[in-house]
């Protein structure tokens, strides 16, 4: 069976995105979906989504991380999936749409650039020298000096399968504050078991777990990828984090056609 794809990439992670709502992908099929996602043998992406129907909203994503198996919310993935839905006619410039982790909004800019609302965060766990907070996907944040230098994948990877997360694991997140509003990371992603040059949820995560921290006072927090740039912007009600938003490019990089 031949498959039409469309590759996009925000802030250098990248996606492979497929129309499926006729239904026709065979979604359980983790070793396709991990063979589609190889950077050698086959188009090489950080993970494949699905946009499938959806009878409460615009469409619903389906995630999958580049091992093939299906994950929890993206928020990259789902920036470049309301980019792609407005490539197929589905959506003008604004929608809304659910994920694993329930509803989304979202806007599309002239300039290419989507913003999309990220999940309510009602927990952030403070620890002495990290921080854990789920915001869609569960992450951990911490701070260092030297981040320029710092061995990502291995550091991340033994913090990832510690006893401190289980079996299911962090993702974790290495920071550098810049300035007041300003910070620089880098993330190991569970699932790609490797530093990604760009995590949405772990942007979304570092920005809230500074503000938690009182690192900053700043409600809109500015962050350097190895990608390129995100914002990040939320309201403090009591404890909880809300009308939270992940801000930045998404590109469409080319589409194609596969045997499966």
């Amino acid at each position: 069976m031949k498959i039409n794809f469309n590759k996009y990439e925000g802030t250098g992670n990248d996606f492979v995105m497929i129309d499926n709502r006729d239904g026709l992908f065979p979604k359980k099929d983790v070793v396709l979906i991990e063979k589609l996602c190889n950077r050698r043998f086959g188009i090489g992406a950080d993970g494949l989504i699905l946009l499938e129907q959806n009878t409460e909203a615009d469409f619903r994503m389906v995630y999958y991380n580049s091992d093939g198996n299906e994950s929890s919310m993206c928020g990259n993935g789902g920036r470049c999936l309301v980019a792609f839905a407005q490539s197929l006619q589905v959506i003008q410039n604004e929608t809304n749409f659910t994920a694993t982790d329930g509803p989304h909004h979202a806007v599309v800019f002239e300039n290419g650039i989507v913003s999309l609302g990220m999940k309510e965060v009602e927990e952030v766990h403070l620890k002495e020298d990290y921080v854990f907070l789920n915001t869609g996907s569960p992450h951990h944040v911490t701070l260092i000096d030297d981040l320029k230098n710092l061995d990502v994948k291995t550091v991340g990877a033994k913090i990832r399968y510690s006893d401190l997360y289980g079996k299911p694991g962090s993702n974790v997140n290495f920071v550098k504050q810049l300035s007041e509003d300003h910070f620089a990371l880098r993330t190991y992603e569970r699932g790609v078991e490797d530093e990604t040059l760009s995590c949405g949820t772990g942007a979304t995560a570092v920005a809230i777990a500074m503000h938690a921290t009182g690192r900053t006072d700043s409600h809109h927090i500015y962050l350097e990828v190895q990608g390129g740039k995100l914002e990040v912007s939320f309201t403090k009600e009591g404890n909880k984090y809300t009308n939270v938003y992940l801000k930045g490019p998404a590109t469409f990089v080319y589409s194609g056609t596969i045997e499966i």
